[in-house]
């Protein structure tokens, strides 16, 4: 039994289409379709869904995050894996199963799903989420440790624990979590999940301080501080994020992106772990990713 949830937020817009692009999808396994969400609008539109088709649950989540939200579906799921994604993305119609294929190895833990830019390669905030999203394909193909994305992953529910609360990056979280336990985190590079990324700068600001304060949390939510993502492991690949522009002004936004990741990890060091800003101040919705 596969579950395969959806994790959404005030997505009344765009959760139709994740829906859509699940059950497009064949899967061999038998499963079950957890929508979770707690506002009642997107709930409506997943409710339309579930009546012509019983695969589909729905879970009321509490609205105190997707901690939360994950922590209820962990025991309310009825399969041995999971499949995890999000209400403001979308699959390819082929994406499920490779992850599931992977899975067929008994060491492998985790396995993680490609994520794709939707946004135009001639924007400058564009470009950048082109250049992070193909840096992190090559990283996992070449066989480096990199957690799971959040935006597209499957994992073993056994080896799955309950979120502390204030956990900004599931994903990070339960691909160390799961990693520590001996298991591999595999990657499974045809199974496509589509994003809208930010289209303004507040907003990307918002977005990679969320994921990337994720994995300094990990220093003391699991006291492992050797983690995937930090300033330091960044500037090791700068030769080959140098290496990425193809024209001169993707040059000049390449070197405007290592400015702007060098003062997102100032903020995040500054509102982490000298403000010890709360939970709620970080993990702030980025309307342009709707």
């Amino acid at each position: 039994m596969i579950s395969i949830i959806i994790t959404s937020f005030k997505e009344p817009k765009t959760i139709g289409r994740a829906i859509e692009a699940i059950l497009y999808n064949k899967i061999k396994d038998n499963f079950e379709l957890i929508i979770s969400a707690p506002d009642k609008e997107t709930l409506a539109v997943a409710s339309a869904y579930a009546k012509k088709n019983k695969k589909i649950r729905l879970l009321k989540d509490s609205g105190k995050g997707k901690p939360a939200a994950l922590n209820l579906i962990l025991k309310k799921a009825k399969g041995e894996i999971l499949v995890l994604t999000d209400g403001d993305v979308y699959i390819d119609k082929n994406a499920i199963q490779p992850l599931l294929d992977k899975l067929k190895d008994q060491r492998v833990g985790a396995v993680s799903g490609h994520p794709l830019s939707l946004n135009s390669r001639k924007t400058k905030l564009g470009y950048w989420s082109h250049l992070l999203t193909d840096m992190v394909n090559l990283w996992r193909k070449k066989g480096k440790f990199v957690s799971c994305s959040g935006y597209l992953y499957a994992a073993r529910k056994k080896l799955l624990k309950p979120l502390p609360q204030e956990t900004l990056s599931d994903d990070a979280y339960n691909s160390y979590i799961i990693a520590e336990q001996g298991y591999a985190i595999a990657y499974a590079s045809n199974s496509f999940v589509y994003i809208k990324y930010p289209t303004t700068f507040s907003d990307w600001i918002k977005q990679k301080k969320r994921s990337g304060g994720g994995y300094n949390q990990l220093e003391y939510l699991l006291k492992n501080k050797s983690t995937d993502r930090t300033l330091i492991k960044e500037s090791s690949g700068i030769f080959q994020v140098l290496n990425y522009p193809k024209t001169f002004i993707e040059f000049i936004w390449t070197l405007e992106l290592i400015l702007a990741r060098a003062y997102l990890w100032t903020l995040i060091f500054w509102d982490i772990n000298i403000k010890k800003k709360d939970f709620k101040k970080i993990w702030v919705r980025v309307e342009s990713t709707k």
